[in-house]
């Protein structure tokens, strides 16, 4: 039957089922078509913190949310307009995301009696049958029962024609919105090219859910949502984790070093192990060690040794790597620490994102450890701010802290990618041998930045005593001399805080240098902050928003950005963290908005807030 069609600018789609359900998957594919297609998008993937969660339980919903549209998008979406969910805990769990007049559709398969018990439903009720549902549109399939007759000739096992369901729900959304399938088939070819049976299968049951909206006697309405405008350049859809990573081996090419990548397995930074290992045709060597300690004690060694040494783990795996995050400091090395940041403390919410870990990069050490902070605000900028924080590692001789966190990691959007010649040289400067034989080498003597050279073991002439005791200035001989100490501590600060004379000035992203309401983030608040500074900018209002990359030390014109402005909002998803320094450092009365729940801002959220301050 014929179908009409609706122009749309913008749309957000949520799915949500069980982990085994393929939802990731689902939701991914759709993202690489929509991306393929030219529009702009941005997504949440939502994981369950169980890895094997019950069947059909509120605990084991996956979620992803996937914004794309024909404008520029810089945040998945407040609220979703369509919410698809394989069962009856996905809609329990996410219907409070669906905007009024929305579309559900839903697995009746899903709700069965079984499934409704776990979901927690009341005996009796069926949420598709009580009539809660009046104020949106809901669309029933047994996507189950049209699957399994759709292969019901295929020779397949029960479990792997119900592992095929995703695929019709995927066919049935690209017919929807108008998309090619060519994307997902060549996907498919590839992912069972040695399981023929199951490319023909998926495949089939793709075609299928296509062609269900053009059987279907259900009033359904397509929409078309054109690609949005882009600066012309080669793109892929990139991921935080895998950003990350490229930069971390764009960063080894262009400092002329081979990169070494210690780490031990943990939530939500694994990927970027499992991404560098792709590419050992770069002499990326990675390393999984038997624990944290391990992990960073093999980058230290391999910074050491001449190369760029890198680690990474969660808050909980840097609490493990502290001390040697001070050895790393008082021997002068550079080194890469990543934190991709969860919910805390302790195990916490391991597939939640929060920004709680600022505090510990900046002080989580014994002694007077000061070390730069540099943190990404958005997937793409993963590689960007890595890049960065390798070269001030490199350039700088120090370790320095990445902070990403899950929900960028885990997230997505389009990139742009580099030209290499684009991208600057780093700069390694190694110590050379004393030209006479009578001259001692002098391991901590310092150029103008107070940057000592990198002294390769193995170097004739370049012998020196390595350790974590306190060290005799530029001797680096064992001392235990007050003044010594105190010059020491002095000195090491000194050299961080003259880093920001090697990174760029505070720019302000959006607004007027001056005004009402400065909003300040840093981290993956950027897309939520930007969003609502730019609705209240065109409604009138006196607004600018900086974002910050560079936590420690700062930009020399922050304080007086700061200055500016008669109010400073502060968003973060933390009790309060970068406020607490911000006062600390420019004495201003800054004003927090804090989120603490493992979920990222919403632009509401961020724009309410805004409004009451610019009515007192």
């Amino acid at each position: 039957m014929s179908k009409s069609h609706e122009i749309k600018k913008n749309v957000v789609i949520l799915f949500g089922g069980d982990s085994g359900d393929g939802i990731q998957l689902t939701g991914s594919q759709f993202t690489n078509t929509a991306a393929l297609f030219g529009n702009d998008i941005s997504t949440f993937p939502n994981f369950p913190a169980e890895i094997r969660a019950p069947q059909g339980t509120l605990a084991g919903v996956s979620g992803f949310q996937l914004h794309f549209g024909s404008v520029e998008l810089y945040t998945p979406g407040d609220a979703c307009e369509v919410l698809v969910v394989m069962n009856a805990a996905a809609l329990k769990t996410n219907i409070k995301q669906l905007k009024p007049g929305g579309i559900i559709i839903a697995n009746t398969d899903g709700f069965d009696n079984k499934n409704l018990k776990l979901a927690k439903y009341p005996d009796g009720v069926n949420p598709l049958k009580d009539g809660s549902l009046e104020k949106f549109k809901v669309t029933e399939m047994d996507v189950s029962k049209l699957t399994k007759t759709c292969l019901a000739d295929s020779g397949l096992g029960t479990k792997e024609i119900d592992r095929s369901k995703n695929m019709f729900v995927l066919g049935f959304l690209y017919w929807m919105y108008n998309r090619s399938l060519e994307s997902t088939i060549d996907f498919l070819k590839e992912q069972f090219k040695k399981r023929p049976e199951l490319i023909d299968a998926n495949i089939k049951v793709l075609k299928a859910g296509y062609n269900f909206g053009d059987t279907t006697e259900t009033p359904m309405m397509r929409y078309q949502v054109e690609p949005a405008p882009m600066e012309k350049g080669v793109y892929r859809n990139m991921i935080g984790n895998q950003a990350t990573a490229l930069g971390l081996i764009a960063a080894a090419k262009k400092s002329g070093l081979d990169l070494f990548y210690g780490s031990y397995p943990i939530t939500p930074a694994s990927d970027i192990l499992h991404e560098l290992s792709k590419h050992k045709n770069f002499g990326i060597k990675t390393f999984q060690a038997e624990d944290e300690i391990a992990a960073i004690s093999s980058a230290i060694g391999a910074s050491f040794g001449g190369n760029l040494g890198v680690t990474a783990s969660s808050g909980p795996g840097i609490a493990l790597k502290g001390e040697a995050i001070g050895l790393a400091l008082m021997l002068e090395l550079p080194l890469l620490i990543i934190n991709v940041q969860r919910g805390g403390p302790s195990t916490g919410l391991p597939t939640k994102t929060e920004q709680a870990d600022l505090l510990q990069a900046m002080y989580g050490r014994n002694g007077e450890s000061p070390v730069p902070i540099v943190a990404a605000s958005s997937p793409s900028d993963c590689f960007d701010a890595v890049f960065e924080a390798c070269r001030i590692a490199i350039e700088h001789m120090t370790p320095v802290f990445f902070l990403s966190d899950g929900f960028i990691a885990n997230g997505s959007e389009p990139w742009k990618f580099p030209q290499s010649a684009d991208l600057p040289v780093i700069k390694a400067k190694f110590a050379k041998a004393p030209e006479k034989a009578q001259e001692k080498y002098l391991p901590y003597k310092r150029d103008e930045r107070l940057v000592r050279d990198w002294a390769i073991p193995g170097t004739k002439g370049l012998e020196h005593r390595l350790g974590g005791l306190e060290k005799e200035n530029e001797t680096g001989n064992i001392s235990y001399d007050p003044d010594n100490h105190e010059f020491m501590v002095k000195i090491r600060a000194e050299r961080i805080e003259r880093i920001s004379h090697y990174i760029p000035l505070q720019q302000i992203d959006n607004g007027k240098e001056k005004g009402k309401l400065l909003v300040v983030g840093w981290g993956s608040t950027y897309g939520s902050i930007k969003t609502a500074v730019k609705e209240c900018i065109a409604e009138g209002m006196e607004v600018s928003h900086i974002h910050i990359r560079y936590l420690h030390p700062f930009p020399k014109n922050l304080g007086e950005i700061l200055s500016r402005f008669d109010t400073v909002l502060i968003p973060e998803m933390n009790n309060g963290q970068l406020i607490k320094i911000i006062r600390d450092r420019f004495l201003i009365d800054a004003v927090g908005l804090n989120k603490i729940k493992g979920m990222p801002f919403t632009t509401s959220e961020i724009k309410s807030r805004m409004l009451e301050l610019l009515k007192k």
